[in-house]
Formats: structure tokens, C-alpha cells, sequence
């Protein structure tokens, strides 16, 4: 057998590993089915027919929108900020750029901190701020920009050190300062993955500011736990469809952003950075000084929005330094030191860490099953008119069904991922009983509408020419799906699914805290009894988990490259 047969064969030696684990999580997923929660569940879904449209209720619905909104600008522009500073000190390049060795160690054992704050949810973040300065708006963006400046550090490093060099060595070859180099040489390059991401971020941000309501700060997601949990679910479906409205209003900006910049998806796990521009494609000209009044009206758009964000939430900064804050913080301290962890709690933890470990790993094998299949019906190239499977002429009757179908996939990937994880949980528990099984179909069904439309991208920027090749030579449609479009999109598929298994495992935290099962089942009962010993030991084995999950999806990424 040849070196590269070798390579291909060792690729997918991790398959039945996977398989074994899947038929193990599934095996332990005891949970029952409830049957006297139909009725409560129909009625749910019979109430997405006919929402509460009363004027008060919609003006409520504007201001908690608004609130999501302003908290997920806030938070995203803090994170991109600090992200970006991190992402210097960390990077290869960063090294190069302020080069003294004790400064290189320092960005080295950052990296490993930043770790820890990555690992731990948002929800669970402004479970702790709350603590501190209750139920202020302070409280929902410190939530979001401490795990996303620590993302962002992340993934901004990794874009730096990806990006070719050539113009950042030039500068310093001929004299050039190390900050020039970056600014000049480095960054123009990098500047469009950067924007992408910082987009992707913003999107995530949303859907983290309507997660953050459920623990009282306000916006859509508070609206909908409160009207959830009166049953009234006419209510809730107005409060749905607002924040359907905002994560589509926001998706469509992006992606024309995106479109504008020339970026092709929303992030790139760097498996193939050759991928050929999407056919049609034509980049933007423009001149270096159209250029630059364009960047400069967008951050003076972007500084009036921060700007206007932070007026509409109304949180006060000196609460930062108030002495009740620091009374809150001492008497936190004080809970759990020392820490003591008990060994007779450990064969509990791990019981519960593996029945987490089920729920993520059902969870992302459900959702990147249904991504890989809506992914077709929803991307632009393959079954709308002029399409792959559907080329012109095609009659009017045809084009209205293609775009019905097309039109209606999309709506329910967007619904998807729109609801929160943990409401779909509450949805879910009406006929499950609590366990795993209702918090991996929570998480599986918020990841679907990512996944999805994360692959539906990555199906309309294929190269269309080995495809057209196919058709010519008389292949049916189903042989040119399974023999020329799965081969050349399936590696990025599983990349994307590994990495949104990351995502997944931090939030099986948030479905347990409403009930689904696992570890976060148990934390929650520690935070009812005050028990903040008991609640660092578990936060400390689910970091340790987490961690885990993280190695075990970057080695798969790794063997997809």
C-alpha cells in the first residue's frame, strides 16, 4: 500500500470509534416518552397559527428586541477589541511583532489561560455577574465578552498565522518597525477573513443575548421564558417571530456584507484556503480612495451604533468599582475557599460527564446528519431555477414550487437556529421525560440550523465545471450528487460537525440547567442549595470535559486537512 493510500486509510480509522461511542450514547438515552404532554405540546405548536398581535405586546416585543440587540453589539465589540489584542499576544506573528522573549513566554502561557474562560458557557458567565451587580445590563455583556474575547483570540491568532507573510518579512527585511510590518504587510491580507469572523461572532452574540434572558437580564429571550412559563404560548410565538425576524435581518446583512468583501463562508477551518471563488463571483472594484470613505462611514456607523447601544441599555460603569461590588466578590471568595473537592463526589461527576458527553456527542451526530441533507435543498445552486438539478427553461409552475421548497428550508433552518437551545429544551420536556434524550434533541436541533446553513454555503462556493463534466456524460443527478458533490464537500461537512461539537459541549450546561439531564442538571440543584463548593468541583470537571471535547474535534479536523 502506497504512502498517500496509507494517509487516506488512516483518515477514517476514527469512524468506528465515533460509531461505537454513538451506539453507547444512544443506548444510555433512558429517557421516556411522556405521553400526558402531548396535548400541552400541540397546543404549542397550534399557537404559532394565530400570535398575540395587541399593540402592547408588540411594543414589548420592539423594546426586548432592541434590548437583544444593543446587548449583542455591546458584547461583540467589547470581544472583537480584546479578542484582537489577545490574538497578538499569542500568535506566532504577535512574536515576531514585539519580540522580546519574556513577552513570547507570556503569550504562551496566555494561550493556555484563555482556555478556562473559553470552556465555560455564557449563561453560566452571567450566573456569576449577577452575583455581583444583579440584574444590570452590565451583567448580560460582561457574559458575552469574557468567553468571546477569549474565542476570538483564538481564532484571530490562528487567521494571523495562516495568512502568507511575504509583505510582513519584506517590511522587516528592509528596516521596517515590527507594528508597521503588521499594520502594512499582515493585515490587509488577513483583514477579510477577520471581518468574516467578526460577523460569524456577531451572529453568535445574538443568539447568546437571547440565551442570557432566561436568567432575568431582559430582551426577547426573557419575554419568551416568561410567557412559556405562564403557557402562553400565543405570546411566545410573537416574541418567536421577532427574534426570527432579527436573526434573518442580521443573517441577510452579513451575508451581503460578506458578499461585498469577497469572503466566501462565515468561517473557514482553513481545509482547503485554494477553494476557488463561487461561479459568477465578481470582486468588487473599487478605488483606494472609494476604499477608504467606504471603511471610514462604516466605523463612524459603527461607533454612532455602539454608541447608541450603549445609551439604550442604560448600564452604569461605576458599579465596575462600586464597594458593594467588591463586598459581592469577597463574599463569593469566601463560598468556596478553600476549595475542597470531595472524593466521594468524583464517581457521580464522572457518571454525569459521561452521560454529558452522550448528550453532546447525539446531539451533533443528529444535526450534522440533517445539515449535510438540507444543506442541498437550501443552497442557491442545486435545486433553484438554473440551478444544477433544475437548469433553464424550466416552466413557471416549476420555478414557484422550487422556490416554495428552497424558501420554506431556509425558514425552518432560520427558525432552527433562532430559538434558543434551552426553549427548545422547555418544548422538548413537554413529552420527554428529563434526561439526556430531551437535551440532545434541544442541541440538536439549534445546531441544525447552523450546521445547516454553514454546509449550504459551502455547497454554492463548489466549482461547478467537474459537475457539469459529470452531467455531460449522461450521469443521472443522484450520481453526480453522491460521486461528484459529496467527495469535494463532505471532508469540510465533518469539519464544521466536529467544531460545532465544541459549541455543543458547552452547551449542554445551559439545557441541563432547565432540566434535560447531565451536568448541568446537577448544577443547577448546587445553585438552589448555595452550594458553592459542590457547584466549583462540577464547573471544574466540565472545564476538564470541555477541554477534552476540544482536543478530540481539532485531532479530527486535523485528519480532514
Amino acid at each position: 500500500m502506497g504512502i498517500a493510500s496509507r494517509l487516506a486509510v488512516s483518515r477514517w480509522l476514527w469512524l468506528p470509534f465515533v460509531s461505537l461511542a454513538a451506539g453507547g450514547a444512544w443506548l444510555s438515552a433512558a429517557s421516556l416518552w411522556n405521553p400526558s404532554g402531548w396535548p400541552q405540546f400541540f397546543a404549542f405548536w397550534q399557537a404559532s397559527l394565530a400570535p398575540d398581535l395587541h399593540l402592547s405586546l408588540l411594543i414589548t416585543a420592539g423594546q426586548a428586541l432592541l434590548t437583544t440587540l444593543a446587548y449583542a453589539i455591546c458584547g461583540t465589540t467589547l470581544s472583537l477589541c480584546l479578542g484582537f489584542i489577545g490574538s497578538i499576544l499569542i500568535s506566532e506573528v504577535g512574536q515576531q511583532v514585539y519580540g522580546w522573549s519574556v513577552l513570547a513566554g507570556l503569550g504562551q502561557g496566555l494561550r493556555r489561560v484563555l482556555v478556562v474562560p473559553r470552556a465555560i458557557h455564557e449563561m453560566l458567565w452571567g450566573l456569576f455577574f449577577i452575583n455581583l451587580w444583579g440584574l444590570d445590563p452590565l451583567t448580560a455583556i460582561a457574559a458575552i465578552t469574557i468567553p468571546y474575547s477569549a474565542i476570538v483570540a483564538k481564532v484571530f491568532g490562528d487567521i494571523l498565522d495562516d495568512t502568507p507573510r511575504q509583505s510582513f518579512q519584506a517590511i522587516l527585511q528592509g528596516g521596517g518597525r515590527p507594528f508597521n510590518a503588521l499594520l502594512y504587510g499582515l493585515l490587509p491580507s488577513a483583514s477579510k477573513n477577520l471581518l468574516s469572523y467578526s460577523f460569524y461572532r456577531f451572529e453568535c452574540s445574538l443568539r447568546s443575548a437571547a440565551t442570557l434572558g432566561l436568567i432575568g437580564v431582559g430582551g426577547l429571550g426573557h419575554e419568551i421564558f416568561l410567557s412559556l412559563q405562564s403557557l402562553r404560548y400565543e405570546q411566545v410565538w410573537t416574541f418567536i417571530y421577532a427574534l426570527v425576524i432579527l436573526n434573518g435581518s442580521i443573517d441577510w446583512c452579513s451575508a451581503r456584507c460578506r458578499h461585498r468583501l469577497g469572503c466566501q463562508t462565515r468561517i473557514d477551518l482553513h481545509l482547503n484556503p485554494t477553494a476557488s471563488p463561487p461561479p459568477g463571483y465578481i470582486p468588487p472594484q473599487r478605488t483606494p480612495r472609494s476604499t477608504v470613505l467606504l471603511f471610514s462611514l462604516s466605523l463612524g456607523g459603527l461607533l454612532m451604533l455602539v454608541l447608541w447601544s450603549w445609551l439604550y441599555i442604560g448600564s452604569d460603569l461605576t458599579q465596575l468599582m462600586a464597594a458593594q461590588t467588591w463586598r459581592n466578590g469577597q463574599q463569593l471568595m469566601v463560598g468556596v475557599w478553600p476549595l475542597s473537592f470531595g472524593l466521594q463526589a468524583w464517581p457521580q461527576l464522572l457518571g454525569l460527564s459521561l452521560q454529558t458527553l452522550s448528550m453532546s456527542l447525539l446531539a451533533i451526530l443528529g444535526a450534522g446528519a440533517g445539515g449535510i441533507v438540507l444543506s442541498f435543498g437550501t443552497a442557491a445552486n442545486f435545486f433553484l431555477p438554473g440551478g444544477l438539478f433544475l437548469p433553464q427553461p424550466v416552466s413557471w409552475a416549476q420555478q414557484g414550487v422550487a422556490w416554495l421548497l428552497v424558501g420554506v428550508a431556509r425558514l425552518f433552518l432560520l427558525l432552527c437556529r433562532s430559538i434558543p437551545a434551552p426553549i427548545w429544551a422547555l418544548i422538548v420536556l413537554f413529552i420527554v421525560f428529563p434526561g439526556i434524550l430531551p437535551g440532545a434533541i434541544s442541541l440538536g436541533i439549534h445546531n441544525l440550523g447552523i450546521l445547516g446553513r454553514l454546509m449550504a454555503e459551502v455547497n454554492e462556493n463548489l466549482d461547478q465545471k467537474p459537475l457539469l463534466a459529470l452531467q455531460s456524460h449522461g450521469a443521472p443527478n443522484p450520481s453526480v450528487l453522491l460521486y461528484g458533490v459529496l467527495p469535494m464537500t463532505l471532508p469540510r461537512f465533518l469539519a464544521y460537525s466536529c467544531y460545532r461539537w465544541e459549541v455543543s459541549m458547552r452547551e449542554t450546561i445551559i439545557v441541563g440547567l432547565v432540566g434535560a439531564g447531565g451536568l448541568g442538571r446537577l448544577l443547577s440543584e448546587q445553585l438552589s442549595s448555595f452550594d458553592s463548593v459542590a457547584v466549583m468541583g462540577t464547573l471544574s470537571c466540565f472545564v476538564a470535559l470541555s477541554l477534552m471535547v476540544d482536543w478530540l474535534s481539532h485531532q479530527l479536523r486535523q485528519q480532514l486537512q
